[in-house]
């Protein structure tokens, strides 16, 4: 039996770590609602503390730990806004942290992380950083991992509470895959208040591990990340992960880094939101997905990160 988190693990998890992070707002978007002809809002956890939602599950995974699972320091793996966010919440809780990060990470994550305390350790690549992190553990030091974790996962969760209560009417949700953590915590709160509600999916072309495992009906491992959505970068979904998408998600559509990079551009141009690819393919995917929804719909998209390397902006 696989365990997924339950409405009240994320409740005790919102309780948790309301002193430690934001409760971003919901803004709904007459620009959005007219260019998709539906009522639209965007959760805006771009401006969540570090740039992402990922703080919400890292702060929850740290302070569900025993005083002496953590009494070393913590250790992630991440090339991306995890990375941040476990560094963040490490140095406000008092902790050491060490991050394993792949050779490639762009500069802009790579210093933030330092800037936040972190130890770095760079890795030829994701699969080897994982490798890397059993010597850590068996040093002491505890693994929050990415995705593949309840607490992380309620922790991402408490998205999902927030949007019921900013927009009860709401019937349908948008949100981005990585790993499958963020949305399987949206659809585990949803669900569990609102069954009706719909939850969709959506990857980029070239990190697209959960659709592919979907199809497969098993675990698919991508042989390397080529999307420019580089914080979508899971080689693969986790059984559990899987699990909840199989049970939860209505689906989940494939956009290109075309289509990704035109709604960035859209969002930066009409909401005044700078977002990452990994965050606007949500408005790639509504666009994808408009058939589907009516003058009566009230449909959010997740705009779950905003921190796009200054120079990938300035190149695209």
């Amino acid at each position: 039996m696989i365990e997924t988190p339950t409405l009240s693990q994320i409740q005790r998890a919102r309780q948790r770590i309301t002193p430690c992070v934001k409760r971003t707002q919901l803004w709904s978007s007459a620009a959005l609602s007219e260019h998709l002809r539906t009522n639209v809002y965007v959760k805006v956890e771009v401006l969540q503390k570090t740039g992402s939602f990922k703080v919400r599950g890292a702060f929850n995974k740290i302070l569900t730990l025993k005083p002496e699972e953590r009494c070393r320091g913590v250790v992630a793996v991440s090339g991306g806004n995890h990375a941040q966010a476990v560094a963040y919440a490490a140095r406000v809780l008092g902790l050491r942290s060490v991050v394993l990060m792949p050779e490639f990470t762009p500069r802009n994550y790579v210093d933030a992380t330092r800037g936040y305390g972190a130890d770095i350790l760079f890795a030829p690549d994701v699969r080897t950083a994982f490798d890397r992190v059993a010597e850590h553990e068996r040093e002491g030091w505890a693994f929050i991992h990415p995705f593949d974790d309840l607490d992380v996962i309620a922790g991402q969760g408490t998205i999902g509470l927030e949007i019921l209560e900013d927009a009860p009417q709401v019937t349908d949700i948008i949100a981005s895959i990585g790993g499958g953590g963020l949305i399987g915590g949206i659809a585990a709160a949803v669900k569990a208040l609102k069954p009706s509600v719909r939850i969709w999916g959506v990857e980029t072309e070239g990190a697209d591990c959960m659709s592919k495992s979907l199809a497969a009906g098993k675990i698919v491992t991508m042989e390397a990340i080529t999307s420019i959505a580089r914080t979508l970068g899971a080689p693969a979904p986790s059984q559990r992960t899987l699990f909840m998408a199989q049970q939860m998600l209505e689906s989940v559509t494939v956009v290109s880094d075309t289509e990704a990079l035109a709604a960035l551009r859209f969002l930066l141009e009409r909401l005044k939101i700078l977002t990452e690819p990994a965050a606007s393919c949500t408005l790639a995917a509504a666009d994808r997905l408009q058939e589907r929804f009516g003058p009566g719909s009230h449909v959010v998209l997740v705009l779950c990160g905003g921190n796009m390397p200054t120079d990938d902006l300035a190149r695209i």
